[in-house]
């Protein structure tokens, strides 16, 4: 039986991976805000049921099976955040924390009618895939990270980490969701970044810079 608890560690194996997380234990139980001995008990469950392997190295890798139960609950997670912000127009900042909670409710018949609602689509308000990318696939299309970017250029904001509330918050705060511009100015000595938004210039540090990946945005001749 595929409970509400499986579907979140499964997803949050698949998540993490998809953020070049080298995923053990202690990264589980602090994705999902658990302890060590609760997570130590549902990969024993998941292990036992071949959703997950775990290598001698503590390493938690998805089974075949676990892959297309993780897949599914990203797929139903994005359709809800997607009905919240294109039908209700909730905040993009508020609405994965919704997500997560209503994510298992879905049926196979609503799954349905949502697509057909809301059409196709292959990404979030976070501007994250349905088909999660590893930073290596994402570097392939041209992305990096925001921290990676160079001063006097511009990029395009692609996509954002998701599961940190205030980081969203601060992210909208200062006019940085996906598809905006932003243009770095100058990479100072500790590490930070001056940039340019359409609110004006903000200093911002390496752990927000990490997880906001961009585009560059070709300049015209």
């Amino acid at each position: 039986m595929i409970t509400v608890s499986k579907e979140d560690y499964l997803k949050a194996i698949l998540e993490a991976q998809s953020e070049g997380v080298f995923v053990i234990s202690a990264t589980l139980a602090k994705w999902l805000s658990v302890t060590r001995p609760a997570v130590t008990t549902a990969l024993r469950r998941l292990s036992r049921d071949g959703l997950v392997t775990v290598g001698n190295e503590g390493r938690v890798r998805l089974t075949r099976n676990g892959l297309v139960i993780a897949r599914r609950t990203v797929h139903r997670h994005h359709l809800i955040e997607r009905m919240l912000s294109e039908i209700f127009g909730m905040e993009w900042y508020k609405i994965h924390d919704e997500a997560e909670r209503l994510e298992h409710a879905v049926s196979a018949d609503f799954e349905a009618k949502l697509v057909e609602k809301l059409g196709p689509g292959d990404k979030c308000p976070h501007g994250n895939k349905t088909e999660s990318e590893s930073p290596a696939m994402r570097r392939r299309n041209g992305l990096l990270r925001l921290n990676e970017g160079q001063p006097g250029e511009s990029y395009v904001i692609s996509s954002v980490y998701e599961r940190d509330r205030k980081l969203l918050e601060f992210l909208e705060e200062r006019g940085m969701r996906p598809g905006t511009r932003v243009v770095v100015k100058l990479r100072n000595y500790d590490q930070t970044l001056t940039i340019r938004t359409k609110r004006g210039n903000f200093s911002v540090g390496l752990p927000l810079a990490e997880r906001v990946w961009v585009k560059a945005v070709k300049s015209k001749k």
